[in-house]
């Protein structure tokens, strides 16, 4: 009997070996069903198993083998193939005759890494146009791929558990709305399958995305990257537990301060007065980031009491609650595109005095309730009551917040945990939106842009990948006269990263919004990086850029500029005066030009330089600026000058 059970035993174990063995066999989570594969080019496949084991790999009429390596470590590559599907994919072990993993619904096509901050990140359902388009989204020819947030110290093999998705009315959703429409319109222009492996983080810096290696060959980033050699894995921990601190506090108010400050008898003497509109930054002498308080008193006469009023906040921090005599009207978390009005039920509003009361998270040097003025108001459908002016403010009433590190943005650390597992990938080319993280490199956004560039490149191995990126477009508030600004040096940054070979840059200077750094119109802007990759990539007859200033001359008290991107012609997009120019004479002041469409050139001058040495255009963060070809699209910013500009060092 002990003879049974032994051999029993024996081969019970010789049977789990082999199921051991076998399922060492794996490969990154970035191969799976409904992947698309590179068309055209050898085809990269990678993965693990037991050291010195033999891999066979089968794909469309394709058969290849390999041994891992010491380290259980195989790549094969298949052969290229034209853009076509369905297919599978079968990957043995050994001389199993049984596939160990089988990858259904394949296409061959085109593949682009989508990467950058939030305006990347912004999803289909957060961007304009969502109600229209995610109930129509299913295209099985469109596949989407999103990498999880991660971050890490060292380069990983493989990211967080995650698959690719044919595209439909639920995966849209999520994916990033530039990224969604540019494989749109791309698909339906090349009509082969379209891939879109997105990887991206919002708020993040460039550096971030960059590998370790390549940042030290920069004197500019290399102190920046030695410093944070002490950071460990348990700093990692310690931040993502104050991170939870931190949203609990963000979210759920404190010290019962919700039930006592909204009250109309709450004394708030010994509070500071400040303005509406107005923000953190204006009302404190420091950087402060917690939670704050304000609270309003007004009066109401006959006229709106027994009636449902409107309260309209205009443009608040988007993470607040709303009291009105010491009731909760709403609690709002992360939505942007809120029109920020609210119903206040007849029974709370009291003739005489009434109080409104605000709590709110001030975070990354916002808080606050921004302008128009005129979107500040109690109105009952007939009568207006303006909310601006004075408020009453006071902050750390509750907990403080934790200072958190947030190590995304750490230099490399992205790129390690988000960029290299899904390294060697066969791609068409990358997309890219940002730069807004980096404003205050603006300058040295030229060296660093084309430094993770490289390095991509570089880590691909598939020679001058096109690379594609969005240029920032119009943001903050407008100056009344010429002056310099960040975003304006990072888009000549981003401009003057065209030097490098087979890049292409989508203008969307006049796309974006005064208040919001997320402009939500992201229909444009993937259509506008699509058109780029059309002629660059696809070799399409399709005008995808705006003016672009070739040359001027100085004639006197004049300055003639000419361009190339005409199309047809220059145009004003308004049909009114061209707006956006300036020039200085040696004393480097600019002031407004008058600018004429003459022919196909541009005629700046302006009364107050009569010895003109300079030109620029739409040189702001938030310029008005009209230029456009016969296509409609807006001529790039530009300056003629060397003159040292913000953020340059």
């Amino acid at each position: 009997m002990a003879f049974k059970i032994n051999h029993l035993t024996g081969l019970l174990s010789l049977i789990l070996l082999s199921i051991s063995v076998h399922a060492q066999v794996s490969l990154p989570h970035v191969f799976s069903d409904h992947m698309i594969l590179q068309r055209e080019k050898p085809i990269p496949v990678w993965g693990w198993a037991t050291p010195g084991a033999n891999i066979t790999l089968a794909f469309a009429d394709q058969k290849v083998s390999t041994t891992t390596d010491e380290d259980g470590k195989w790549m094969v590559h298949f052969a290229k193939m034209d853009a076509g599907g369905p297919y599978e994919m079968e990957i043995f072990e050994g001389k199993n005759t049984n596939a160990t993993i089988v990858y259904k619904d394949v296409l061959i096509g085109d593949v682009w890494l989508a990467s950058g901050q939030s305006n990347m990140e912004l999803q289909v359902q957060q961007a304009d146009g969502a109600d229209e388009e995610v109930p129509v989204a299913y295209n099985y020819q469109i596949r989407l791929f999103k990498v999880p947030h991660k971050i890490s110290i060292t380069p990983l093999d493989n990211t967080l558990e995650t698959e690719w998705k044919v595209c439909d009315s639920t995966s849209v959703k999520e994916a990033s709305a530039v990224a969604y429409y540019f494989a749109k319109k791309l698909q339906q222009t090349t009509n082969v399958p379209i891939g879109v492996l997105e990887s991206d983080w919002g708020g993040t810096p460039v550096e971030a995305w960059t590998s370790r290696e390549m940042l030290l060959t920069e004197p500019l980033m290399r102190n920046n990257v030695l410093q944070n050699d002490t950071v460990t894995e348990d700093h990692f921990v310690k931040d993502s537990l104050d991170l939870i601190k931190f949203w609990d506090i963000v979210y759920n108010p404190k010290n019962g301060m919700d039930t006592i400050i909204p009250k109309p008898d709450f004394k708030d003497g010994d509070w500071i007065t400040v303005a509406i509109p107005g923000n953190v930054s204006e009302w404190e002498s420091e950087f402060y980031e917690g939670i704050i308080w304000l609270r309003k008193t007004i009066e109401l006469n006959a006229q709106f009491v027994g009636k449902e009023l409107t309260l309209n906040l205009g443009h608040p921090e988007m993470n607040y609650s709303l009291y009105f005599n010491g009731a909760e009207i709403c609690k709002t978390q992360w939505n942007a595109n809120l029109a920020h009005d609210y119903k206040i039920p007849a029974e709370l509003v009291q003739k005489g005095k009434n109080t409104i009361a605000l709590r709110m998270a001030a975070l990354w040097g916002g808080g606050g309730i921004n302008p128009p003025a005129e979107e500040i108001y109690l109105s009952n459908g007939a009568d207006k009551i303006s909310l601006t002016g004075d408020w009453k403010y006071k902050r750390k009433l509750e907990q403080a917040i934790p200072l958190i590190h947030n190590f995304q943005y750490y230099p490399s650390y992205l790129y390690n945990a988000m960029i290299n597992p899904v390294v060697p990938y066969g791609l068409a080319g990358f997309i890219w939106y940002q730069g807004e993280a980096n404003e205050n490199m603006a300058h040295d956004y030229r060296k660093l842009l084309p430094l993770m560039i490289n390095d991509w490149r570089i880590r691909w191995q598939q020679g001058f990948l096109p690379f594609l990126w969005v240029q920032l477009p119009n943001y903050m508030k407008k100056d009344s006269e010429p002056t310099d600004g960040k975003w304006a040096v990072m888009r000549e940054s981003q401009t003057k990263t065209l030097e490098l070979p087979n890049t292409g840059m989508a203008c969307i200077i006049e796309l974006g919004e005064t208040n919001n750094i997320h402009p939500t119109n992201k229909t444009d802007v993937g259509n506008r990086l699509a058109a780029v990759a059309q002629k660059l990539v696809y070799n399409m007859d399709v005008q995808s850029s705006g003016p672009v200033m070739k040359d001027y001359m100085i004639e006197g008290n004049v300055i003639r500029i000419r361009f190339t991107e005409i199309a047809k012609g220059l145009f004003t997009s308004d049909g009114e005066a061209v707006t956006g120019f300036a020039v200085a004479g040696e004393d480097q002041k600019f002031y407004w030009a008058n600018a004429k469409i003459v022919g196909d050139e541009i005629v700046v001058s302006a009364k107050e330089v009569q010895k003109p040495v300079a030109v620029r255009y739409a040189w702001a963060n938030n310029p008005d600026c009209n230029l456009v070809n016969s296509a409609d699209l807006p001529a790039l910013p530009f300056r003629t000058d060397n003159w040292k500009v913000i953020t340059q060092k």
